[in-house]
């Protein structure tokens, strides 16, 4: 079982999952930040913590259940002739998932008031992590789908599942902070789920887009849009010091 420890090849392989374990997990990191957000102050980081442990454990049934998992891959049906497989729907329906639920986030961030939105936080708890427990099921069904088809060893894909759970748990509230602080990168997140949920669509309906194409285009927005909030700091700094010297300078005369 674990055989590979003496070869290049097996090392190779773990740190290569293990990278792209921590990629996917960002999506379903990003999503967990952002419906934690709608919780009391008080009930955010057991609820990041539940829900990331949540995304552990449904990784690990899915990898214990690895043939099952394969066989997901058989039709079931067929629409206008094209055969649809367990993994297909489960694809398809976890992509319409992600698009209501991330529309229905950027209406509710570009509402002005809430009166209810903390109205009653145990049962907003327990929706949070519903939803939370929902979307695990769709990233760790695509990033189990992804370790089976990189390498051959279950006790590889469980190293890097483990892994990845403890890098993400680490950078967590880092992540879930810097997000409320900033409220166009939550919406560029959002948007970001999308473009995830078309694509998990897509590959359901077996149009497969590279997802280097997908991480790029999310890179490059990234990129600029964390200039603009560097140059909005740098422009609040330079208005805060005008400020300050208009102030003062009148008690100079």
């Amino acid at each position: 079982m674990f055989e590979w420890i003496t070869t290049t090849e097996g090392w190779i392989a773990l740190i290569s999952l293990v990278s792209l374990e921590i990629v996917l997990g960002i999506d379903n990191l990003i999503f967990i930040s952002i419906l934690v957000g709608r919780l009391p102050e008080s009930q955010r980081d057991r609820a990041r913590l539940l829900g990331l442990s949540l995304a552990l454990v449904m990784r690990l049934m899915l990898l214990i259940g690895l043939f099952w998992i394969m066989k997901l891959t058989a039709p079931i049906i067929s629409i206008l002739g094209e055969a649809i497989s367990g993994r297909d729907i489960i694809l398809i329906g976890g992509g319409l998932f992600l698009l209501a639920k991330s529309t229905l986030e950027i209406h509710h961030s570009l509402e002005i008031n809430h009166p209810t939105a903390t109205a009653k936080p145990a049962a907003a708890f327990g929706i949070i992590l519903t939803q939370i427990a929902i979307v695990d099921v769709v990233f760790s069904l695509d990033s189990v789908i992804t370790a089976i088809g990189m390498v051959q060893h279950i006790s590889i894909m469980v190293l890097a599942v483990l892994t990845s759970i403890v890098v993400m748990m680490l950078a967590a509230k880092t992540i879930g902070e810097f997000v409320e602080r900033n409220p166009t990168i939550k919406i560029l997140a959002l948007a970001f789920l999308i473009l995830i949920g078309v694509a998990l669509i897509a590959q359901g309906l077996d149009l497969h887009i590279p997802k280097g194409y997908i991480y790029f285009a999310m890179a490059f927005s990234l990129s600029v849009e964390l200039i603009n909030i560097r140059a909005r700091r740098n422009k609040e700094v330079e208005t805060m010091q005008l400020s300050r010297y208009l102030e003062g300078e009148p008690k100079k005369h």
